[in-house]
């Protein structure tokens, strides 16, 4: 499998069918869950699954908006406003909602957002909270949040959930965010391209980007790309193996999601293991969840 930048025949439909599918993944945890598991601690520092839910619902109910009304999303007061500190507010401001209609909230809300969805192109340019965005982009980042934020979920309810081809879509989107990491941090992009190979979930051909020959190089597992992008583990407590200057740089920092740079996950795998992650060969430490 091959990123090769281009749009599929189809991608949206693609796009569209894996975002139902990891919707549906997330409502399997959250059906179930008892009025005290809402309220339980995810790995993400002061956050309960209810805030995981609650950030998901907003956003979408923003995402519709982005697409339907254009003027009205960019003259909302949270686009400029959007900081540090914001976003957890914006997931706490449901605090107080019980929790079947946060649920609730959740369902209707990421329903009206993929039927606002339906009717884009591919190519189709969408603002968001920094760049505008292709639709294609748009909703491969609605995917990513789901399968992201489902994780978090997942932890606190002590849930290992099965990797799917569908995380090809979050590694394109931490591949092309490549540069947008730089530029929020007001860092300088290296000029060295990097190449990216992953090995899909379940083996098979490795899925790549970026130059055969580049001396920067990403290698390793599609899950543990995934997690690093979206900032749910630290470099060190993966198997991704990275080599070069410019590769380690952007490891560091790597975000596939828009807005300020997040804070990411601290280490688990001892002091040391920060220093090993630095080194040419990156790290081989296993992920563990």
């Amino acid at each position: 499998m091959s990123d090769t930048g281009q749009p599929a025949p189809d991608l949206m439909g693609e796009l569209l069918a894996d975002l139902r599918a990891e919707t549906a993944s997330l409502e399997a945890l959250l059906t179930p869950l008892s009025l005290g598991q809402w309220e339980l601690a995810t790995p993400a520092e002061g956050w309960t699954v209810r805030d995981q839910v609650a950030h998901l619902a907003w956003f979408d109910d923003a995402a519709r908006t982005a697409v339907t009304d254009p003027a009205a999303f960019r003259a909302s007061p949270e686009v400029s406003a959007l900081g540090p500190g914001s976003v957890d507010e914006l997931a706490f401001r449901s605090r107080g909602m019980p929790a079947g209609e946060l649920h609730a909230w959740f369902r209707a809300a990421r329903a009206r957002s993929l039927d606002a969805f339906a009717g884009l192109g591919a190519r189709d340019r969408i603002p968001w909270y920094g760049p505008d965005m292709s639709a294609a982009s748009f909703v491969t980042a609605r995917l990513m949040e789901t399968w992201a934020h489902g994780e978090d979920v997942a932890a606190a309810l002590g849930v290992t959930r099965e990797p799917t081809l569908r995380l090809r879509h979050v590694a394109t989107l931490g591949v092309r965010a490549r540069p947008y990491g730089f530029a929020v941090r007001g860092l300088p992009l290296p000029a060295e391209p990097v190449r990216v190979e992953l090995t899909p979930p379940g083996g098979g051909e490795p899925w790549t980007a970026g130059p055969e020959d580049a001396a920067d190089t990403v290698r390793g597992p599609m899950l543990d790309f995934c997690l690093l992008v979206t900032q749910r583990v630290h470099l060190a407590d993966t198997a991704l193996v990275v080599t070069g200057p410019a590769a380690r740089a952007w490891a560091k920092i790597a975000q596939a999601f828009a807005g300020p740079p997040g804070k990411g996950r601290p280490p688990r795998s001892g002091p040391g293991a920060q220093g090993q992650a630095q080194g040419d060969a990156g790290c081989r430490a296993t992920h563990a969840r």
